[in-house]
């Protein structure tokens, strides 16, 4: 496992830069646009054209969208939508992928059980010793393990992931109407009174 992950560092590096994300989510596109129209890929090419069209009319509904507005919201709708559903694809498989690797290592499948324990080990380790860096002498390792790390009951030292999620949402929310309010005030932007028009215009 180990060797494997050294294998694959560079190439993860190198794919967490934005500009190579780019790059293959726009290579993607004209791949997806030069397959033939009644393959399966010209298809899904089909829908996200028709998806994009579809948004492009929503938003020219609220404000006067011209002919290079439009192009520049034709190109952000096919990059985003497809830059989604590639972080969609990835998040799947490193769920499936997680869900094998633990199966394997319960049933101990040609072996790996002791090399995934030995670098999920290594792991814990690492994100366990800052919180042992500042444990004080008189508290037991034992003790201040149970306070901050591993309680007793087996419950995570930390708020649920509905509560988490709520928080973000919550957060998020707060942080893009602040930005709609400064752009409403400050710029030629005046997002509140769009948004505005879309309730009114969606509203029974």
């Amino acid at each position: 496992m180990g060797l494997f992950r050294s294998l694959l560092a560079p190439i993860r590096w190198i794919a967490r830069f934005p500009i190579v994300q780019f790059a293959v989510v726009v290579a993607g596109i004209f791949w997806l646009q030069a397959a033939d129209g009644n393959s399966v890929f010209g298809e899904i090419f089909s829908a996200l054209d028709w998806l994009v069209d579809l948004s492009v009319r929503q938003l020219s509904e609220i404000f006067e969208v011209k002919s290079f507005t439009r192009s520049w919201l034709t190109l952000a709708f096919m990059v985003g939508y497809v830059y989604l559903a590639a972080f969609a694809i990835l998040v799947l498989a490193s769920v499936i992928l997680k869900a094998v690797v633990e199966v394997a290592a319960r049933t101990n499948i040609l072996g790996l059980r002791n090399a995934i324990a030995r670098q999920r080990g290594i792991v814990a380790y690492r994100a366990w010793l800052p919180l042992e860096r500042i444990r004080p002498e008189e508290i037991a390792q034992a003790r201040w393990e149970e306070m901050f790390a591993w309680p007793a009951n087996n419950k995570p030292p930390y708020p649920s992931l509905g509560w988490r999620l709520a928080r973000g949402l919550i957060s998020w929310a707060a942080v893009m109407l602040i930005v709609a309010v400064l752009l409403q005030e400050f710029t030629l932007f005046p997002i509140l009174t769009w948004l505005g028009n879309a309730i009114r215009m969606h509203a029974p």
